[in-house]
Formats: structure tokens, sequence, C-alpha cells
């Protein structure tokens, strides 16, 4: 019967990757602490550390994000004014 591949959420892969940057222990010894292979270990730790300055960088999308969430807010806002005045003229008129 197959063994079904073994799943590790991202806080488990970062204890892991910051274990092996201090170096206390081998990556030989990691890998028998944490019952897996020594390269699994190695590939964490590069993309790890090629990924580290996003962490103190705002991403393209997310600026992007934020600044189409404002122009969709900001049209809302408009569009609701518009609104208002149309139900207002509207009252005055029936009355």
């Amino acid at each position: 019967m197959k063994q079904k591949r073994r799943k590790f959420n991202p806080e488990f892969k970062t204890k892991v990757v910051l274990e092996a940057l201090s170096e206390r222990l081998t990556l030989t010894e990691l890998a028998q602490k944490y019952e897996l292979h020594p390269n699994q270990i190695t590939l964490w730790k590069r993309e790890f550390l090629d990924r580290a300055s996003e962490v103190f960088s705002k991403s393209d999308k997310t600026q992007k994000a934020e600044q189409d969430s404002k122009q969709e807010t900001e049209e809302l806002y408009k569009t609701i004014g518009q609104l208002k005045v149309e139900v207002d003229w509207l009252k005055k008129k029936l009355q």
C-alpha cells in the first residue's frame, strides 16, 4: 500500500530552517531529529534565504491591491452620494 506524502506547515518549516541557520546541530542531526532528508532541509533553507528580502518590502501586488481598494471605495462613496441626492429630489417631487 502506498504511503501518503507528508505535508509540512510553514511554521514547522521555519522552525527547522532557523535551527539549521543557527548551526548548533549538523544537517544530519537535524534530519534525524525531525525525520527529514538533509536535502529537504537544504532546499527549505535556500528558499528561505532567497525570499528573506521580501519580508521587509511591500510587494507590488500588495501596493496595487491597496490602490485598487481605495479607488473602489471612492467610486462607491460617489455613487452613494449621487443616489442620496436622487432620493431626496424624488421625495420633494412626491410631496
